[in-house]
């Protein structure tokens, strides 16, 4: 089963290139740069395209063969609009792996659109945000009534990519956020921090603007969100100065001094690291009466997870699994983390 699979050289992409032949897929790979997508395909056997997502005409003419294209090529905020108009264009369905709250909310205002295209549009197809998504939806079937949900995670001896890394350069100094009473609402990144009783060990975390506060919502329309990572207690410490700096990270000079230091490290964790790491998922629902709903997970090292899930989820809609419109995972395919091999769940 075919599929074009856009940003194939990046780190995560060739995860996914690589794991793809297991799921019984064939993607043709493509990318902005020949030099970098054709070694990747020729190593593997399979077709590539180069095209710009800058070029609309080339890009419609990349999606138009294919029922579905998986978008690997961050940062998503430059890139997921005009894949996602073209897709809309060429009524190609979209998944991706982002993270990134204005995608989310991005994606479902492309939900009309979609709907009259016949095409699902379904963001964050990875560790960002399967596993997340699936334990809110979980906890909302135990707790109907539930007002407020706390998720959190954390990866045990796992890595950050490139791509991971440059996404959080473009944030920097933009603060965190929560949804409070429906709405997102902008707090100071940590401006709230605790310890969590992950599965097997308690791992002391802060909140982060991850996406669950935006998907979490559409998936259980829990009105009270908070996201949380694991966080060495020193760095938290400096982090909540980070506030009085907001104005220095945001500009061009700093970012791009971060994002050329990134340059400098490993692409990412290796796949012998991979294999020995782990990422850990916890949950937490409440209503007004003070019941409360616990719940924890185990689930593969994140990028493995990520190549694991979107290559799921797009092997379900090549076999005709693709309700219209924007989706969250969770409310596409229901409980798809535990389709996933080696992950573990239960209410505490």
């Amino acid at each position: 089963m075919e599929f074009l699979l856009y940003g194939a050289n990046g780190y995560t992409g060739k995860i996914i290139a690589e794991m793809a032949a297991e799921f019984g897929l064939k993607p043709t790979l493509a990318g902005r740069t020949e030099s970098k997508v054709k070694p990747i395909a020729e190593e593997l056997g399979f077709d590539y395209k180069i095209f710009s997502l800058d070029d609309q005409a080339a890009t419609a003419a990349a999606l138009e063969p294919f029922k579905v294209v998986l978008h690997a090529a961050g940062p998503f905020k430059y890139t997921a609009k005009p894949m996602m108009e073209a897709c809309v264009a060429t009524k190609t369905h979209y998944v991706d792996i982002t993270g990134e709250i204005a995608i989310f909310e991005m994606a479902a205002r492309f939900d009309k659109a979609a709907k009259a295209a016949g095409i699902m549009i379904l963001p964050g197809g990875g560790f960002d945000v399967v596993p997340t998504d699936g334990m809110a939806s979980f906890l909302k079937k135990e707790l109907p009534d539930a007002t407020h949900l706390q998720l959190a995670f954390a990866s045990v001896g796992g890595g950050v990519s490139h791509g991971t890394a440059s996404t959080m350069a473009e944030h920097l100094g933009e603060g965190g956020a929560i949804r409070k009473d429906g709405k997102i609402t902008k707090v100071p990144m940590g401006h709230k921090a605790m310890t969590v009783p992950f599965w097997g060990k308690d791992l002391f975390t802060m909140t982060i603007p991850w996406g669950d506060v935006s998907t979490a919502y559409y998936s259980t329309g829990i009105p009270n969100i908070e996201v949380f990572t694991g966080v060495k207690p020193k760095s938290y410490k400096m982090i909540k100065w980070q506030k009085y700096f907001n104005w220095l990270l945001k500009t061009s000079l700093v970012r791009n001094y971060v994002k050329n230091q990134i340059k400098k490290k490993p692409a990412g964790p290796s796949q012998e690291r991979r294999a020995k790491s782990q990422s850990l998922v916890w949950g937490k629902v409440w209503n007004d009466k003070g019941e409360e709903k616990t719940g924890r997970m185990i689930t593969p090292e994140g990028y493995t997870l990520t190549a694991i899930t979107s290559l799921k989820i797009v092997q379900k809609v090549l076999n005709g699994e693709a309700p219209v419109g924007f989706q969250t995972p969770s409310n596409a395919y229901g409980d798809l983390i535990m389709e996933v091999d080696g992950v573990q769940r239960e209410l505490v």
